[in-house]
């Protein structure tokens, strides 16, 4: 009897596994910081012709009704350009930076709202997202005695910077094409990979390495594992070591919350840390300091243009924002103010309004995912994902990175989905009336 022929894959999730396979030939030309924001719009124009032809799509291909996560979303990415031409407008910046900042909206603040909502509405199997990745992994398997051998073989650190650069971006970082970088102060090499700098390169590796746990084949598995824990340890990211250790259980553990013993356990836990709270305590406080201190100038620089986004806000642009980010001082080494920490940057350019636009469905997704991973290993991957965002809306600025971080998003808007069971169950599905 021959083999069952498996379905054909879905035009989505073709274009997601090619621009994922095409990485590495994207960032050796610079195409890789426009590839994300045109897959998350074409994405999102083929959710939307989803819901349009609905009625004549197989079952399995009709989106379903949005979720209150995915409005939330939406809503407030939306709010987000609103807030952008009011702060623009109170400070007098002009219709040129006007539209320069819409124009990176749509890059950015806009991409956490649509790949979330493609992930949803498309037919994208988590396990061709988990592959594609694993493939990516073993690229960069290949790649990497090139990237450790750069600087001890006189390499150049940078490459080139593509002439993709003319079209538009916050700097050439994007653009280039870096193959290592030295620290300063310590004088040791550190990688940051297809990524625009290390703790990026981090972020997507915590990203890869949750995607590889949801990979069926043994092989390919291991090949993701492989490859993310090398890239977060030659990142020399702390938030990524830390993510990876705290993220993975908690998501782990979310999917047993419904079992008496995870109770039971836990209440046997928290009496044993209420016996031996002050040295916990103690131990919290001494690895604080080891993570400050291990990079001391970078926590120095962050706490200061964390302290200086907030004055100014505070006492400046409280509701709206500045509009635009602005240089910072020597003291900063004229570091954007309020990078390297999205909620800081947030109260800087957006205001307070911004923040709550953002942290609302942070929350809401968060809340969700974590109902989802009660039920499904999916919904434990979506939770995963949200935790890292979460965590990461601490040290990054969230936006800016979307363009190699959008996996995470997808897996979230998977995750959202309704189970088989109930979708069988409801009536022909049309987006809810907003």
């Amino acid at each position: 009897m021959a083999a069952a022929t498996p379905p054909r894959a879905h035009v989505a999730e073709r274009l997601i596994t090619g621009t994922i396979g095409a990485t590495w030939i994207l960032w050796i030309t610079g195409g890789l910081y426009f590839a994300g924001p045109v897959l998350g719009w074409a994405l999102a124009l083929l959710a939307v012709r989803a819901w349009y032809y609905a009625p004549a799509l197989p079952a399995a291909e009709r989106p379903g009704q949005l979720p209150p996560a995915i409005w939330a979303w939406l809503i407030g990415m939306a709010a987000m350009l609103v807030i952008l031409f009011i702060g623009h407008t109170q400070f007098h910046l002009g219709t040129g930076q006007t539209i320069k900042s819409a124009v990176g909206w749509a890059k950015g603040w806009a991409l956490l709202a649509l790949f979330p909502l493609a992930g949803f509405a498309l037919p994208i199997r988590v396990e061709a997202l988990s592959r594609a990745v694993c493939r990516l992994s073993l690229q960069t398997l290949i790649l990497l005695p090139l990237f450790l051998a750069a600087p001890f073989v006189g390499l150049p650190q940078k490459l080139w910077v593509s002439p993709l650069a003319v079209l538009g971006g916050s700097g050439n970082e994007y653009f280039a094409a870096i193959l290592y970088t030295i620290e300063p102060g310590v004088g040791t090499a550190r990688w940051q990979f297809f990524a625009p700098w290390s703790p990026a390169a981090g972020m997507v590796a915590v990203i890869h390495f949750l995607l590889a746990r949801m990979e069926p084949d043994a092989k390919w598995r291991w090949t993701g594992y492989a490859a993310s824990l090398l890239v977060a340890l030659l990142s020399q990211s702390r938030l990524a070591l830390i993510a990876l250790a705290v993220i993975v259980p908690l998501a782990w553990l979310a999917g047993k919350v419904r079992q008496p013993v995870l109770w039971f356990c836990a209440a046997g836990l928290v009496l044993m840390g209420s016996w031996f709270s002050p040295q916990l305590r103690a131990l919290v406080d001494q690895m604080t300091s080891d993570f400050s201190s291990a990079r001391a100038d970078s926590s120095r620089v962050r706490a200061a243009l964390g302290r200086i986004a907030v004055q100014r806000w505070q006492s400046e642009a409280y509701w709206f924002g500045h509009g635009i980010v602005e240089r910072g001082p020597h003291m900063v080494e004229y570091m954007p103010i309020g990078s390297h920490h999205t909620w800081f940057g947030l109260l800087f350019v957006k205001g307070l309004a911004g923040a709550i636009a953002l942290a609302v469905p942070m929350v809401w997704t968060l809340a969700a995912t974590f109902r989802a991973a009660m039920d499904s290993k999916v919904g434990q991957l979506g939770f995963a994902m949200a935790l890292t965002y979460w965590l990461y809306s601490f040290g990054e600025n969230l936006e800016v990175l979307t363009y190699i971080a959008w996996p995470a998003l997808l897996a979230i808007g998977v995750a959202l989905r309704p189970s088989p069971e109930l979708r069988s169950a409801a009536p022909d599905a049309a987006p809810a009336a907003g």
